[in-house]
């Protein structure tokens, strides 16, 4: 005889405890896993082989521009990426003999081919539909990723620019490090939160306190130039450094999207991890030549 007060339990496996996530949002060993490797492949390239700088360029940039045409193309966007993914491979290369007026010839030959291919790509006898806004966008990314990265291109061909472009790698990762590590420990005033919910004023400090620490190092200790250099340049990139990945947050807002791709664990796509070191390229390649 059945008892009518007994419920009969579904036959469902069990699940464990939740994943604990990292305060920052990531998968924090597949994270420090993924920035060791590509660290030591700079490190590597760097040392031992500087102008092989441009060849690594020449695949990370592409990788990342093409993860940016597609979320916008997603969007809604029509964005010319023949002439821009060729641009972008114009102006790391050009840099070899030309330097900044090769980067900046490629550049300018960009934008016009892409104003022109953005044109007639819909046959002249038909309008282009939101010519301006797909312009526009290529014109930000024309300039965001391949024209800010090839100014690590120009660092190389400078005396010692193995040690002046991993100087400048060095301090935006430890910036990014301290930023972190303050951020979860301490991190209770936020910055911007319209833009990044995670960002704090806690986690800025800690940016330019191991920043501006591995600058100083980097500019006593591989660059051989006196300590104050360190302080600007140290400055220059966390600012530029913090900056960027604020525009990449936004640009993510926009389009609604948490990662620009899927290719490294725990970081997300290329753009996701390169995006702070972009405009700090700039940076480093305006300091450096002017100070050391």
């Amino acid at each position: 005889m059945t008892d009518q007060h007994m419920t009969p339990v579904a036959d469902t496996p069990v699940e464990g405890p939740p994943k604990k996530k990292s305060r920052a949002g990531r998968d924090l060993p597949a994270a420090i896993g993924v920035g060791v490797l590509l660290g030591a492949i700079a490190i590597g390239v760097l040392i031992f082989a500087p102008i092989g700088w441009i060849p690594v360029l020449a695949i990370a940039i592409p990788i990342g521009m093409w993860e940016v045409i597609s979320r916008l193309r997603e969007a809604g966007y029509a964005l010319p990426a023949i002439p821009l993914l060729l641009g972008g491979q114009a102006m790391i290369w050009l840099t070899w003999p030309f330097g900044p007026a090769g980067l900046l010839g490629a550049y300018a030959g960009t934008i016009v081919v892409c104003m022109v291919w953005r044109l007639v790509g819909q046959g002249l006898r038909d309008q282009p539909v939101n010519y301006l806004r797909d312009i526009s966008a290529s014109v930000l990314l024309a300039t965001w990723v391949p024209l800010f990265a090839s100014f690590s291109a120009l660092l190389i061909f400078q005396d010692e620019g193995g040690r002046r472009v991993f100087a400048v790698i060095a301090t935006a990762v430890f910036a990014d490090i301290g930023g972190y590590v303050a951020g979860v420990l301490f991190g209770k005033h936020l910055m911007v939160p319209a833009i990044s919910p995670k960002k704090s004023w806690e986690g800025l400090g800690g940016s330019l306190l191991f920043g501006i620490g591995a600058s100083v190092f980097s500019v006593v200790f591989l660059l051989h130039n006196p300590w104050w250099v360190g302080i600007p340049l140290g400055l220059m990139l966390v600012i530029t450094g913090v900056l960027g990945d604020l525009v990449e947050s936004q640009i993510k807002r926009d389009l609604g999207i948490k990662d620009m791709g899927k290719l490294l664990p725990g970081h997300g796509g290329m753009m996701d991890r390169i995006d702070a070191m972009l405009p700090s390229a700039v940076a480093g390649w305006i300091v450096l030549t002017l100070l050391a």
